[in-house]
């Protein structure tokens, strides 16, 4: 498929204070667009927001608030004239046993990534049918593949999956694209903050190649602008995603055995493992909770 030239269109990026979302917001404005930074760490969207290429703006909002992001919806559109692109970015993780779990932490993560998604898609799908725009919404390899230790996470990736999914049949009738993409472990806060713990980090490690590496966040970022360039339906931050698709439907036995000798090697390790939220984003999260009281 073609590139679509970036130059002149209006692009919202949820979870756009650090991460994959400050620099994706970067490289949209690098190519010509004007951008608007959605998040909740508010200094920290004015940093990224000035030092954009073009005219870009930000609002402090939790993407899990229907009415906030119906009121950014409806700002972007009043300061920018349209929006052609949305980018659903936003999200925070937590790791360790199920049983152990904090249940506000494990909530918190469908909330954020799959609740809050569908929320920023409420919110933004009516002007994006005006403009006939493009929908990105962020999964992950845990989309393509179970993992023990990150029931939460696995979840809410698998869910934005089969929504995105479901809704590029809604709504492409209306001239809006929709569409998912996947990356692996990349080299972000978040993943940092997850590695800090010693059993985390080594059950990672141990994962097969090429799935137990982290990959440099640009390269990855630079796929998947190239992916709203194309207005893709399927978008893979590194190579060998792709590759998942086909292999996906044996992953949950083959994960299920390997999964429990690994399991019981750790097991003596496990107590006492964190499970909060992960990362400088997580931090933001429980911080904005805190103060707001959601």
């Amino acid at each position: 498929m073609s590139r679509m030239s970036l130059e002149g269109q209006v692009a919202v990026v949820t979870g756009a204070a650090r991460g994959v979302g400050e620099l994706l917001a970067r490289k949209l404005s690098a190519r010509g667009a004007r951008v608007a930074l959605v998040g909740l760490e508010e200094e920290a969207l004015k940093d990224v927001s000035g030092r954009l290429h073009h005219d870009s703006a930000y609002w402090y909002a939790d993407v899990t608030d229907h009415e906030t992001m119906s009121r950014v919806a409806r700002e972007v559109k009043e300061r920018f004239g349209k929006i052609d692109i949305v980018v659903a970015n936003a999200g925070v993780a937590t790791g360790g046993p199920f049983t152990d779990s904090d249940p506000v932490a494990w909530r918190r993560v469908i909330e954020v990534n799959l609740i809050g998604s569908a929320v920023t898609a409420r919110a933004f799908l009516p002007v994006l049918a005006e403009s006939r725009g493009y929908l990105l919404q962020i999964a992950s390899l845990a989309a393509l593949t179970p993992a023990p230790m990150m029931t939460a996470y696995c979840a809410s990736k698998a869910g934005v999956e089969a929504y995105a999914h479901s809704l590029r049949a809604e709504v492409g009738y209306q001239g809006v694209r929709v569409g998912v993409a996947y990356l692996s472990w990349t080299d972000t806060d978040m993943v940092r903050g997850a590695d800090r713990d010693d059993v985390m980090r080594e059950l990672r490690q141990r994962l097969p190649w090429p799935s137990n590496k982290t990959y440099p966040l640009g390269p990855a970022v630079d796929r998947l602008v190239a992916g709203i360039e194309r207005r893709s339906a399927h978008v893979y931050g590194q190579w060998w995603l792709r590759g998942m698709q086909g292999v996906r439907g044996y992953l949950p036995a083959l994960i299920g055995t390997v999964g429990q000798r690994e399991m019981k090697r750790f097991a003596p390790r496990l107590r006492g493992m964190s499970s909060g939220l992960v990362g400088a984003g997580g931090a933001a999260d429980e911080a904005a909770r805190a103060t707001h009281g959601n």
